[in-house]
């Protein structure tokens, strides 16, 4: 582990004293000291406050020698680009598996999505969730399906089951495409991405329905991305009209306009001339 030699370089190489580092974590000098020295080990919530202050991923400066890298390397890092969003080894997937060894899909439902924000790593919470298979989909890959409500996703009714492929190396996420993303801040949700982590390690999530406004996230906030493969409702989604037939309605609407206001200028001229 490099946790003790990565924090230490990284203060010194952002110019910051222990004292500063100290005081923006509500620690004791003394107690840095010992982390940077490797006498004393952090619990979980000093390791996520040293994730945010230094903007990197916990399993980066765990796991990455950071004094090796080239400069480059280190700005692809500090824009959030690292190797937790390449997946290598670094992000290992909590899963349930058949008798025969192939992977279930597991279902959370919506009851069961505020677990989900604590348990998604833990094999055990996964173990407990309902699971099912479905023939037509890939033995070779992993597959999860979500519960999802709100009205967010139209034309895709509240309350549908979508399912998702499993995306290990965040690289290969597309731009103008479909994902689950899960993140501990605004749990699991249902987005067309715009990516951007080659620029500022962030991703614009839009919604399917235009009337939500799109928003940033930064990809150390975010813990697993699932790609749309399909979804189960029991209720069809809102027609859409072809553009040829939508012009259609619009132009009857307006000459129903016209002859809305024809008719009262007319009756109102009658109205005068009896007057």
């Amino acid at each position: 582990m490099h946790f003790a030699s990565n924090i230490k370089f990284l203060r010194k190489r952002r110019g910051r004293t222990q004292d500063d580092v100290a005081v923006a974590l509500n620690l004791k000098r003394s107690t840095l000291s010992g982390y940077e020295n490797g006498v004393a080990q952090p619990g979980i919530e000093v390791l996520v406050s040293f994730s945010r202050y230094f903007n990197m991923s916990i399993d980066t400066m765990l796991k990455i020698d950071m004094s090796k890298l080239s400069e480059s390397q280190l700005g692809e890092l500090e824009r959030g680009y690292d190797a937790y969003v390449k997946g290598s080894n670094l992000r290992v997937l909590a899963t349930t598996v058949n008798p025969d060894n192939i992977e279930n899909i597991e279902l959370v439902g919506e009851k069961a999505k505020a677990g989900y924000a604590t348990g998604y790593a833990d094999p055990e919470y996964i173990g407990e969730l309902p699971r099912f298979r479905l023939p037509f989909l890939s033995d070779k890959r992993k597959y999860r399906t979500f519960q999802l409500k709100g009205d967010s996703m139209l034309p895709i009714p509240d309350g549908s089951w979508v399912t998702g492929e499993f995306v290990q190396d965040w690289r290969e996420l597309k731009s103008g495409v479909a994902y689950v993303v899960f993140t501990i801040n605004d749990g699991i949700v249902f987005k067309i991405i715009e990516n951007n982590l080659g620029n500022d390690g962030k991703l614009v999530l839009y919604s399917l329905n235009p009337v939500y406004e799109p928003y940033e996230v930064h990809i150390n906030e975010v813990k697993e991305i699932w790609k749309f493969v399909n979804y189960i409702s029991n209720e069809l989604p809102e027609p859409v009209l072809p553009e040829r037939q939508l012009m259609q309605a619009v132009a009857a609407m307006k000459s129903d306009l016209e002859r809305i206001k024809a008719k009262i200028g007319k009756d109102i001229t009658d109205v005068k001339e009896v007057n």
